[in-house]
């Protein structure tokens, strides 16, 4: 499936996103347009949110919905380091897209929150992980996290673009994002329903331009 057509099945099956739906395109391609310049995606939330973030590393870190078969090259490379090992992973292992879930690090956030603050767990990941010309997704049904909205404003100073997945109102992160992708609803289990198409449209387009 093309964008397009990406974005026309999403719209079917939630017609309330009608009015993301330029938000949502320009998004993908942002994502897009990372992984082509060898980019990364880095993704943030709190509660499910959290969730969330984690969620889609998963889509994006193996197959979602196509097969990602390794090159043939890479397939040799694997036997000629070890045979029998090495046939079995060039049958299972996938290509993947890089993505981080800054909620994956149990430590590390425990040791900012301990020695910095809890607001600046994710930003002081960024500071680690980010590029100019990674990604941030920030994830957020208020849009006001301020360990989140932290993040943006780190991401930013990085030269990352920054995409905010948010409620209606869009919250302090718009102030600091590229692309504010804001949901009909201000409720939070409603908002939280609606990114999760969302965002696995973004892994679709993602998955579909690279394999």
């Amino acid at each position: 499936m093309n964008t397009e057509q990406i974005l026309e099945k999403l719209i079917e099956r939630y017609p309330p996103l009608e009015g993301c739906k330029n938000d949502i395109k320009e998004a993908g391609e942002l994502i897009i347009e990372s992984y082509k310049n060898s980019g990364q995606l880095l993704t943030c939330g709190n509660g499910g949110s959290c969730s969330d973030s984690d969620h889609i590393v998963g889509e994006l870190m193996k197959s979602f919905s196509k097969k990602r078969p390794l090159d043939d090259d890479f397939k040799e490379s694997l036997k000629s380091v070890d045979e029998e090992r090495g046939s079995l992973m060039a049958m299972k292992l996938e290509k993947g897209l890089a993505a981080i879930s800054l909620n994956a690090h149990g430590a590390l956030i425990s040791a900012v929150s301990n020695d910095i603050g809890g607001d600046f767990i994710f930003a002081q990941q960024v500071m680690g992980y980010g590029r100019k010309g990674d990604v941030l997704l920030g994830i957020s049904t208020s849009g006001n996290s301020q360990n989140v909205v932290d993040a943006c404003i780190a991401a930013k100073a990085k030269g990352l673009k920054v995409i905010a997945l948010v409620g209606k109102k869009g919250g302090k992160m718009k102030e600091y994002c590229d692309i504010a992708i804001r949901v009909p609803s201000t409720c939070t289990p409603d908002v939280q329903e609606f990114h999760l198409p969302i965002y696995h449209a973004l892994c679709i387009m993602a998955e579909e331009t690279f394999f």
